[in-house]
């Protein structure tokens, strides 16, 4: 993200002491570089096609895209729902040495403006240590010192989010004599950072359908048969950990087709889809006889390309009455 700037004077006519940034917490990426083709000239002309790696391998034949070397988003990048979203927010104290005035007890409040909660929700914050500063009444910083906090927050919705962060200081004017204080006041300034919709990762097809002929004997109940498709509708690969159904009381199921729990990790690239099948049977007498059935919510865990973790669940999955 880029750094937010508090309005250009305080009320007093007088620069503001305090500014933020806030930058977005993301994971390394290994980084790729593709060999020259080779060339032919002659004449000392030819550049070895090695020439143009970023890391220089111990088989001088090989392709492979990837090196070991880690790069760093130049970029705020996508936020998928069902991720954490992680931002640090540095307020710095840009008053110099030697100045007549001082700032003490700074302090920062956070809020995310969700599609849902257009008023905000609060956000807990955490100190460098990652421990949360409940009660925290604000922290001194001397002369180009920072004071740093970081925020997390679960993506459950589709939409643009809304960051807004307020600082708050108090500011003292000190005797150019004695130095001593001759002034001062509270100050404090709102930011609104808008990062880019949170859009899908995994997006999910399902169909509900009743196994016919079954249930007939008294000791059974309906049965249905949930089939989904998941696709990755991301800009990079997914890999599944684990599928599964929260089912309503009085539902019971079983996996037939299941990625991700109980076999090899299924690794989605971009556009690829999986399919997964699951049966479910409905205690006999627990709903009504032919009528609409709440089964179970579908939950999805993924991890990233570099081993970020998300989630997702579905609404209620339900069959058609009959």
């Amino acid at each position: 993200m880029a750094p937010s700037h508090p309005p250009s004077t305080t009320a007093g006519g007088q620069p503001h002491p305090i500014t933020l940034k806030v930058l977005r917490l993301s994971r390394p990426t290994l980084t790729p570089q593709t060999p020259l083709p080779p060339s032919h000239f002659g004449n000392g002309l030819d550049i070895p096609a090695q020439a143009s790696l970023a890391y220089s391998s111990a088989d001088p034949n090989s392709s492979f895209p990837l090196t070991p070397l880690l790069t760093l988003p130049s970029a705020f990048g996508a936020a998928y729902v069902g991720e954490t979203f992680t931002c640090t927010l540095c307020a710095s104290n840009g008053v110099r040495e030697g100045e007549l005035r001082s700032v003490s007890a700074v302090r920062i409040v956070a809020e995310l403006q969700t599609p849902g909660r257009e008023e905000g929700v609060g956000l807990e914050l955490r100190g460098a240590e990652g421990g949360a500063l409940e009660g925290e009444e604000g922290g001194d910083v001397g002369p180009g010192g920072t004071l740093q906090r970081t925020v997390r927050y679960e993506l459950k919705e589709e939409g643009e989010h809304v960051l807004a962060v307020t600082v708050s200081y108090t500011e003292t004017l000190l005797n150019g004599e004695g130095g001593g204080a001759s002034g001062g006041g509270r100050g404090e300034w709102r930011a609104g950072e808008e990062f880019q919709e949170a859009v899908p990762l995994i997006a999910v097809r399902s169909k509900v359908t009743e196994r016919q002929g079954m249930g007939r004997e008294e000791r059974l109940g309906r049965q249905f048969v949930l089939e989904a498709q998941l696709e990755n509708v991301g800009e990079g690969a997914a890999v599944l950990e684990r599928v599964w159904l929260g089912e309503r009381e009085g539902v019971t199921s079983r996996a037939v087709v299941c990625g991700g729990e109980g076999r090899e990790a299924v690794v989605l690239k971009p556009r690829d889809v999986e399919q997964v099948m699951f049966v479910l049977e409905e205690k006999r007498g627990s709903g009504e006889v032919g009528g609409r059935v709440t089964l179970a919510q579908l939950n999805i865990d993924w991890r990233g390309a570099m081993g970020e973790r998300g989630g997702l669940t579905t609404g209620w999955l339900a069959s058609k009455g009959r």
